[in-house]
């Protein structure tokens, strides 16, 4: 990053997407082997959980209609029976092993992005090799704190459950029912993004400070403060292309619908650089939206103590914070 941490905090919703791109602009060196390596991998597994996910389901719903018109005891009855619950058992184990790989690449991807601009910004050497070399040391203190913030998001999603059940059996779409559910839904989705925006702060918390875990999730929760609504706006627009390159992809790749004159390969090579390029970008809009916050609360990253911080990774260490004086965040006075 070209700008002084002082000039951060007056970043607004153009100057963050700017500053990402020219992050990513003048690192495309060392971005590069870490798309291919990381994220190139993440994409492809999204892509091809949408693919096989709908192909599973087709062969599901095809053989429960054919059994539904089907006599019931019958050999073909008992044998269709059998045929749906082991694809049922075919379609949980892969998304079991989809979630698994899927959060495994989407925490390393994290890790070698938030530690090369951090890299970037002390001015250390920063090689692919290196950064390899510390992702697995980052990821485990990513696990913990994504740990920590799985527990709520369960139950959050557990609690609106409940709520929306509660309205089913004693509103329902009668007396008003209908404005109580949107009103609800409302309050859900907001409630879903904090704890999102949260999360993916913490996360660059978890890399760039010693706190993580329940500590990232505090510190994310202060740092956001003042600047949660371009956080709401950013993920928004986030997932707008998100949602559009997945539309795209289902509707083209999977369902075959016909757009222009490509053809489904072009489309799926066009979703797959689209997403790839997605992932590296919000992960860096992600990182760069950190250090606006601690502009913006007045919290200097003395670079020295930055480099340190990561030079204790790179050598396997445990971060020892250092002084109060010297640690790495100091406030400074406008």
């Amino acid at each position: 990053m070209d700008r002084e941490q002082e000039e951060m905090q007056f970043l607004g919703l153009v100057g963050v997407f700017t500053e990402s791109n020219k992050i990513i602009s003048s690192g495309r060196k060392i971005f590069t082997p870490i798309t291919l390596t990381l994220i190139l991998p993440l994409s492809f597994i999204y892509l091809l959980h949408i693919e096989l996910t709908s192909l599973l389901l087709r062969k599901i719903f095809y053989n429960a209609q054919q059994m539904s018109v089907t006599p019931f005891g019958s050999p073909r009855y008992e044998k269709l029976s059998d045929l749906i619950s082991s694809e049922w058992a075919t379609f949980w184990l892969f998304k079991i092993i989809y979630f698994t790989l899927l959060l495994i690449f989407s925490l390393l991807s994290t890790s070698a992005v938030v530690y090369t601009i951090a890299s970037l910004y002390t001015a250390r050497d920063v090689t692919f090799r290196r950064v390899m070399s510390v992702v697995p040391r980052v990821w485990k203190r990513l696990m913990l704190t994504f740990l920590c913030v799985f527990a709520p998001f369960i139950a959050y999603n557990m609690f609106a459950f409940f709520a929306g059940f509660v309205w089913a059996v004693t509103i329902g779409i009668r007396n008003g029912g209908v404005a109580i559910l949107v009103i609800l839904i409302i309050l859900f989705f907001a409630g879903f993004v904090y704890l999102t925006i949260i999360w993916q702060i913490a996360s660059v918390v978890t890399v760039l400070e010693e706190s993580y875990g329940i500590q990232a999730m505090m510190k994310s929760r202060e740092l956001i403060k003042g600047k949660m609504g371009m956080a709401i706006v950013i993920f928004l627009m986030l997932n707008v292309t998100f949602i559009l390159i997945q539309v795209l992809f289902k509707e083209v790749v999977v369902q075959g619908w016909s757009l222009g004159s490509l053809d489904r390969t072009a489309y799926a090579i066009l979703c797959f650089s689209l997403l790839s390029v997605f992932f590296l970008f919000g992960l860096v809009i992600q990182t760069v939206l950190y250090f606006v916050c601690k502009s913006y609360h007045h919290e200097n990253i003395n670079k020295s103590a930055l480099s340190d911080h990561l030079e204790a990774f790179l050598l396997g260490e445990q971060y020892v914070p250092l002084n109060a004086r010297d640690v790495q965040l100091e406030q400074y006075h406008v």
